[in-house]
């Protein structure tokens, strides 16, 4: 029995049914030799760009659709998950890092870089994470000073996803240093002298999104690339997370979902001792329970989409969404791989990468152990005013 998801209309089906087929035919035929190689290829962008499927929501006026319904991005992301790859981090570019320079960017500013990522041209990162500083954004280091006419950048940042492959990477820095929150936000481009980029990293899984250390060497950032007042950056990250957990809610129970289905479909077929595993009361017990949470946490992520769409979703829902969602994903694709046997350990069978991709859920975007102290302090459990 499959859940009647009441929050789309007639042109989202059909904008599914459009969605299902690029990833299906131009995406999902290359995840093999994207992860191979550590990196999807930038024509992918652009075929994405050609579509119309990037940066839905901007202005006509640079290219895109003019858009605002999050339903359209969220289409994207649950057939990615199924048809694609989800290492094609389409999300990243258009919700996560190009919002930024819509809200916070001069006429200018957006006339110069927004066209180019509607168009897939430019591909976009976002750097806030250092090797001394994940989740506590007022623990960086890196630093920018004023230099008159332009700003001086020096740091570096890890664990930065598109690192190898983008074009215009948005930096978090310190810019005010005797206060935490004194960060701003600066746009570096691809060939700007100081701008090194290091190895790209090796992880145990999402291996064709390319993740890599970024180096700040006097990097000389003009005035024309700081987005806002240079002294609030802090207050502009935290304005678009709630969002951010968003997206990654709607991607972690579209993958559940996904391993769910793979796993429906190997235990009806695989056998043992002359029956179908799907025979077995664990396996049946194991999947009802799964298709019970996955359905109630569908629901829920459906409910914040209807409420984000109404400027409504708070920072606390987000991470409640946030943690619940990364927390079954990783739950599904364990219990998932462990009814595939010895199956599921080889690489052949997709549900080894969805097991592997799953890990890192609880971690970035915030750890869930973030996620429980934005949640308690959400309710009156803030531990810094009960002393």
């Amino acid at each position: 029995m499959t859940l009647r998801r009441s929050i789309f209309e007639a042109e989202h089906d059909i904008f599914r049914e459009s969605a299902a087929r690029f990833f299906r035919e131009e995406i999902g035929p290359h995840s093999a030799r994207w992860r191979e190689a550590g990196q999807v290829d930038r024509e992918a962008f652009l075929a994405a760009g050609r579509q119309g499927f990037l940066l839905m929501w901007a202005d006509e006026a640079y290219g895109a659709a003019g858009i605002q319904d999050f339903r359209y991005d969220q289409i994207l992301i649950e057939e990615n998950a199924r048809h694609g790859d989800i290492c094609f981090y389409l999300p990243l570019h258009s919700r996560l890092v190009a919002p930024y320079i819509a809200h916070l960017g001069t006429p200018e500013q957006r006339s110069q870089f927004l066209p180019k990522c509607v168009s897939g041209e430019t591909i976009l990162a976002i750097a806030m994470t250092e090797p001394a500083a994940g989740s506590d954004l007022a623990g960086m280091k890196t630093r920018a000073e004023d230099r008159g006419d332009h700003w001086l950048l020096n740091g570096s940042k890890t664990y930065i996803s598109n690192g190898i492959i983008a074009d215009l990477v948005l930096v978090a820095a310190r810019t005010v240093p005797e206060q935490k929150h004194g960060l701003g936000l600066f746009l570096v481009e691809r060939g700007m002298t100081g701008f090194e980029r290091g190895r790209r990293l090796k992880k145990i899984g999402l291996e064709a999104q390319d993740t890599a250390e970024l180096f700040f060497n006097d990097v000389r950032v003009p005035k024309s690339h700081v987005l806002g007042d240079p002294t609030m950056g802090f207050r502009y990250l935290t304005q678009f997370l709630a969002e951010e957990r968003l997206v990654n809610a709607v991607q972690y129970v579209a993958n559940a979902q996904v391993a769910w289905d793979l796993t429906l479909e190997f235990v009806k077929s695989r056998r043992a001792f002359g029956r179908p595993i799907g025979a077995f009361q664990n396996t049946r017990f194991k999947l009802a329970e799964l298709r019970a949470a996955i359905d109630a946490l569908q629901v829920f992520v459906d409910w914040c989409v209807v409420e984000h769409n109404a400027g409504r979703l708070t920072p606390e829902i987000a991470a409640q969404a946030k943690l619940l969602t990364s927390e079954l994903e990783g739950r599904t694709a364990d219990e998932c791989l462990q009814l595939h046997g010895g199956a599921g350990y080889m690489e052949e069978y997709r549900i080894s990468r969805i097991f592997t991709d799953a890990r890192i859920s609880r971690i970035y975007a915030g750890t869930s152990e973030i996620m429980k102290e934005i949640i308690a302090r959400g309710v009156g459990l803030d531990e810094r005013k009960m002393t």
